[in-house]
């Protein structure tokens, strides 16, 4: 087995409109490759056939990007998370960020989620309802105040306070991986 085989692979799967380049998903990049994980971030455009099936369109994209691999995480923003239901059918843990709980697909998914798993949402985000997904067993973590973006409106500070938590979480779980 090469180094590079016994690397961790981090799949990073970006927003509809938070791409690869936003804070949260560049500091998952900068933490995998701190420690020594592979980084596989496929980049999108969410047009209008993506929005009529999110969960094909990222599976495809998800399925081109990985090659026949399969990562040990995944780290997905909103629209990325439309992953959640190919992640639990593969059995594949993932840091879910502000995951769609309005659609059945994404909550039904997260429903059937393991203890390996982490869900976080703002509490002032209108597609976090974290009170739908009571029997899930992933961990449910909610940003009192911050919006769909994780951000707190016109508290820079704050907002990267609580970016900087969530990327503790981040860091946690790809830390398990290497050890």
């Amino acid at each position: 087995m090469t180094p590079s085989a016994c690397r961790p692979l981090v799949l990073v799967l970006q927003g509809a409109g938070y791409g690869q380049q936003a804070p949260l998903l560049w500091w998952t990049r900068s933490i995998a490759d701190q420690h020594r994980a592979e980084v596989i971030a496929p980049d999108w455009t969410v047009d209008e056939l993506a929005r009529a099936d999110p969960v094909a369109f990222v599976e495809d994209a998800v399925t081109d990007a990985l090659g026949g691999r399969t990562p040990d995480l995944v780290v997905a923003k909103s629209f990325g998370c439309f992953a959640l239901p190919w992640a639990v059918r593969n059995g594949i843990d993932g840091v879910w960020l502000t995951p769609v709980l309005t659609r059945p697909e994404v909550l039904g998914a997260l429903l059937t989620a393991g203890d390996g798993s982490v869900a976080v949402g703002g509490g002032a985000d209108a597609l976090w309802e974290p009170s739908r997904t009571a029997t899930t067993n992933a961990r449910l973590v909610t940003i009192a105040g911050a919006d769909h973006a994780l951000e707190v409106p016109g508290d820079w500070r704050r907002s990267q306070r609580l970016q900087s938590e969530i990327l503790d979480l981040v860091d946690a779980r790809i830390t398990a991986l290497v050890r």
